[in-house]
This record gives structure tokens, sequence and C-alpha cells, in this order.
């Protein structure tokens, strides 16, 4: 194992030198430090962590708080996490993933330990209860979602008011007249999740906009439940033509389901979906839809949470647009032949 002494030896310096370079708490001359990192990378030193936060006064972990609640699509949010895993790496951080449903007590546990330097949120409701202590805490954070007050907060996720606008907009442009939201499980809905809530404002208004019926109805991924939603879609508004599927896991079961109600997909209904792009590539029918941005919305927010540690200003609110994929599940309203 390379220690700080044979960094030491090869750069001609000190072992406190060497301390110094890496913690930064003394001016050193360049030529001094490019020697002295030359010699780290040469050598393949790997600082030991304690040492290292006890040099630097920081553990070098972000914590990514990310309740696995009820009505969760698990492979998305792991899509996430992974993201701000890889990113993290990036700038030689490791990520403590917290799952527990903790509230603002899971806050203040961890950031009374000191296990962690700063903070990822996702799952953040319109009403977060976990945001006053955000904002007091004297750790950074970075949510990814919006609540509805979000002053003095860091928040970075794809614009989901504009994502429902432009799925409408597609489906208008195609003549569809009669559309349907076909959202997350209820309880999604019930506990004020911003994205899920976001989506049906954006849906709604832009129907309202361009003159169009619409609905919305949560929906659990489950066979049965998916069966019944589609029925009582069909029944309540024999004249549609156009979903759009907020839900995950629910879109192979509601392609099937709409197909064995004799809904051929896209001649009788087109169908948009909020989904991964594998997911939409992959269906049955290739479904026009807006990609969940999992990969960029984790590594900025680790970026903006990079800069925050660092004594940067960063914008409070990032806002990605959303990006609609057009396949083979939309068609003019009308091509049934």
């Amino acid at each position: 194992m390379v220690k700080i002494t044979d960094v030491a030896r090869r750069a001609g310096v000190s072992p406190s030198t060497v301390s110094y370079v890496l913690s930064g708490k003394r001016s050193i001359s360049a030529a001094t430090q490019r020697r002295v990192e030359a010699s780290i990378r040469e050598l393949g030193y790997r600082p030991h962590a304690g040492a290292r936060a006890l040099a630097s006064s920081r553990s070098n972990v972000l914590a990514l708080v990310m309740p696995l609640r009820s009505g969760v699509h698990v492979p998305v949010q792991m899509q996430f996490a992974g993201a701000v895993v890889t990113a993290a790496r990036s700038h030689d951080h490791d990520v403590l993933l917290l799952t527990q449903e903790e509230g603002e007590d899971g806050l203040r546990r961890v950031t009374d330990s000191a296990l962690v330097d700063a903070l990822i949120v996702m799952d953040v409701q319109l009403r977060d209860a976990r945001t006053p202590l955000l904002r007091s805490l004297p750790l950074p954070s970075v949510l990814i979602g919006f609540p509805a007050e979000a002053d003095g907060l860091t928040c970075i996720d794809l614009d989901f008011t504009a994502t429902g606008e432009s799925c409408v907009g597609h489906l208008a442009q195609l003549g569809h007249r009669c559309v349907a939201l076909l959202g997350s499980p209820p309880e999604v809905y019930v506990r004020g999740t911003g994205f899920a809530q976001r989506t049906a404002a954006g849906f709604t208004a832009a129907a309202h906009r361009f003159g169009i019926t619409s609905t919305v109805l949560p929906c659990e991924p489950t066979r049965p439940a998916v069966r019944e939603t589609v029925e009582r879609l069909l029944r309540d508004h024999p004249g549609l033509t156009g979903v759009v599927v907020h839900n995950e896991p629910a879109l192979p079961l509601l392609l099937e389901a709409f197909q064995q109600a004799g809904m051929r997909i896209p001649q009788d209904l087109s169908v948009v979906a909020l989904c991964p792009d594998e997911l939409a590539e992959n269906a049955a029918v290739p479904v026009t839809s807006v990609a969940i941005p999992a990969d960029e919305v984790g590594e900025r927010a680790v970026e903006l949470l990079m800069a925050k540690l660092n004594g940067r200003s960063v914008p409070d609110a990032t806002l990605l647009p959303p990006r609609l994929t057009r396949r083979a599940s939309t068609a003019p309203c009308g091509t049934a032949s």
C-alpha cells in the first residue's frame, strides 16, 4: 500500500507538504503542488477516507434521501440513484442511500451524525414537511422536484407542467378532441407528489386552451385495475381517441387492455407516455413519449451540490424542457379504416 511518505519522497518534499496539498489548508507554490500531484498520480496514492475527513472536516459522502413510498416505481427511482452515484464518484464522493420514510426526523438524524456533507432529496411533495427544515440545516441540499413554495431552496427536475402541455399539444395537432390522462396510483395524488400534480395541471390547462374534452384518472398498475379503468374510461367517454400515460409499470397493461377492448393503436387510439425511452421503444407498439431524463437530472443535481459545497452560487430553479419523440403509437385522428 502506497503511503504518504512514499509520495513525499518521490516529490522531494516533506509528508506535511503532501498533507497540505491534499487538504488545501496552507498555500503551496504552484510548482510544488504540481510535483506532489504528479507523484500521487504516478504512485496511485489514495488517501485513507478517515484521515482525509479529519484533514478537511468533510466526510466526502453525500446523502440521497429517496423514500420508497407506495405507488413509487422503483426501477425509475434507481435510475436517478445510479446517476447520482456515478456523478458523485467523479467528484471523489460516495453516496449514502436513505430509503425509509423518516421525514424531518431522518434529516435531523443524518445531519447530526456528521456522516454526510450534503443532501439530495427526492420524492418531493407540493406541501412537503421537510422543506422548512432543509432551509435551516447547516448542510447544503438540492431537491429533485419542486415544492409549491421553493423560495430558499435549490431544485431541479423535468418541467412536468410543460410536459403535460406538450403531450396534449401533440395530440391536438393530430386532430384529437377527446383525451385522457391515465396517471399514477391514487396514493401518489393524495400525497400531493409534485411531478404527478404538475403533469395533471399542465395536461388539463392545455386541453382547456385547445378546447379539447379531457379527464384525469389515477390508475393502479395491476391487470384487474387497468382493465376496470379502461372499461370505465371507454364507457364514460365514447369519443375518446387519445390518451397520455404517466404510469410506467401500467403502460404495457394499458396497451393490452385497450387492444382487448377493440381499440387499435394508433388507428383508433393514439397513445403518448411519460417514461424512459427504453420502455417506449420496446412496447408492443413503440410509444410516442416524453423521456424521463433521470441521468441528466441526477448528474446535474450532484453538480449543483458540489458547487454549493465549494461556496459557488447556483440557480434556485433548474427546469429541464420536455423532449417528445414521435413513434408508431400516435397518428392523425380519423385514420381508422
